[in-house]
């Protein structure tokens, strides 16, 4: 049962935090709240009235949006007809509409572009269309599901200003996260649940993150400090002065002049505002896209002309940034998706050569997954789409872990997942990386990776424009350089024509 004796009361004008273990039925009762799934008993109160609702529309109409933690957006469509689309009677599709857009995201300073394509924008813009979609049809409680994981601290505190302007006009707002140091920072009330049930309540004020965390899954919050250095004098990648190239007219660089040596047994930490060039760099990585210009090497092999496929079989390991959109057939059961991108590797594949699909060896993998990386599921052949967003996020770093690659490209691995998964994600990095992993490592948490990174940079509209020392930086001071500001504790590069940049604009 995904929810039983759930009891949780919002008061106007106040932000709710929820949270809970992956898998605790989070999502569900959200679900519920939002219209999207009927409860099989229990009530719903608003304003006092006792309500049932049979779509998101019924909730919508009575004031209640909601932010997923997987957007709803179509990718083709500009950002004003995302925004509109099922509202059309509001403002019209023209001109009265775009000047709501516009004041909205003026007044919450989301920055939004009505003309821009959502399948141009990165993940935190995308988050942001979200969010005003939900004003703009007049939500006086918003639901937002980890609505900061992709935010660098100071963006973290723009939101957090802007959630306390939504209370003081009298808007509530029930705050879904992992980060438990956020929740009691922005909270005013706090409830738990474990296994589907409210666990307890809890006042900010009067709660450590050690204590939440206890009520959460039984154990103090972790803080991913890496040991001593494996990192070794052995390259195992190289990119020399990549290139990528927009498509189209415009031919803008994105990504100019990249380059770096990951060694074996070193994570090299990648930090920047979501859009900067980190989306590009992977998919150059892995194959997606291919560089206009420059050469990507693999323990000395070059490798910038390998198809996808060929890159996965030498051993690249690849951790998407959505799971969603290139980690996982979310119709397809779990035993599929643990295939998924390996199809030609043991123990998925069988015979000498691996052309045909030894089913039986991958279900019994995929089990042994789900028991080692506490995949909370009833079972391998339930769908992907019926896990949680944390689940389903194990899932992935069990399967891409179990092919002990050389390389790993890890974008956001631990997006979505509780305290305890979040530790056990960590430590198998930690573990890998002493056997030898090369890590790429790409994450909006600063303190993961300034914690799990032996070598960090800062990327800017697709070059690295400075070096940090995870050793003595701190979050407040990455997020710095990555937003424009300098920092005493970091050492600029030279752009690829040898002139220095003196200023991160």
């Amino acid at each position: 049962m995904a929810n039983h004796d759930i009891r949780l009361a919002v008061r106007k004008g106040t932000v709710h935090a929820l949270v809970g273990e992956n898998g605790a039925g989070k999502s569900t009762l959200m679900k519920i709240l939002y219209g999207m799934q009927k409860p099989d008993e229990g009530t719903i109160t608003v304003d006092g009235e006792q309500v049932a609702f049979g779509s998101p529309a019924d909730a919508i109409a009575r004031g209640i949006g909601m932010v997923h933690q997987h957007f709803m957006l179509a990718d083709q469509l500009t950002v004003l007809e995302n925004i509109v689309l099922g509202s059309e009677k509001l403002h019209g599709i023209g001109g009265a509409a775009r000047r709501a857009i516009l004041d909205l995201s003026d007044r919450y300073g989301l920055g939004v572009r009505p003309d821009a394509y959502i399948e141009d924008l990165g993940v935190a813009d995308r988050q942001r269309v979200e969010i005003l979609k939900v004003l703009y049809r007049g939500a006086t409680t918003l639901i937002l599901d980890e609505p900061t994981a992709v935010l660098v601290p100071q963006e973290v505190d723009a939101l957090f200003d802007n959630l306390r302007e939504l209370k003081s006009e009298g808007l509530s707002v029930i705050f879904i996260s992992h980060k438990l140091g956020e929740v009691l920072s922005v909270a005013d009330d706090i409830t738990v649940i474990r296994r589907g049930t409210t666990v307890g309540t809890a006042v900010p004020a009067e709660t450590t993150p050690r204590q939440l965390a206890e009520l959460m899954v039984g154990s103090e919050l972790p803080t991913p400090e890496t040991a001593e250095s494996t990192v070794t004098d052995r390259p195992m990648v190289q990119v020399e002065n990549l290139k990528l190239l927009a498509e189209g007219d415009s031919g803008r660089a994105l990504l100019d002049d990249i380059s770096f040596t990951i060694h074996e047994g070193e994570v090299l930490g990648i930090a920047g505002v979501e859009g900067n060039g980190q989306t590009e760099l992977i998919d150059a990585l892995i194959g997606l896209k291919h560089a206009d210009s420059g050469a990507i090497r693999m323990a000395g092999e070059d490798i910038t002309a390998h198809p996808t496929r060929k890159r996965r079989e030498d051993g690249i390991g690849y951790i998407p940034e959505d799971r969603h959109r290139h980690g996982l057939l979310l119709e397809s059961p779990l035993w599929e998706n643990r295939i998924l991108g390996h199809v030609t590797e043991r123990p998925n594949a069988g015979g000498k050569v691996g052309f045909w699909l030894d089913l039986k060896s991958a279900q019994a993998d995929t089990r042994r997954i789900v028991e080692e990386y506490d995949v909370r599921t009833p079972g391998i052949d339930v769908t992907a789409a019926s896990l949680s967003g944390g689940n389903q996020q194990k899932l992935i770093v069990g399967r891409e872990m179990s092919h002990k690659p050389r390389f790993l490209i890890a974008a956001h691995p631990t997006r979505g997942v509780d305290v305890g998964a979040q530790a056990q994600i960590w430590d198998q990095i930690r573990e890998a990386r002493r056997e030898g992993l090369a890590v790429l490592l790409i994450s909006a948490d600063l303190d993961e990776l300034i914690g799990l990174s032996d070598t960090l940079r800062v990327i800017y509209r697709g070059q690295f424009v400075a070096d940090a020392d995870p050793a003595t930086i701190t979050p407040e001071e990455l997020g710095s350089a990555m937003t424009g500001a300098a920092s005493g504790h970091l050492e600029h590069v030279e752009s690829g024509d040898g002139s220095e940049e003196d200023d991160i604009r």
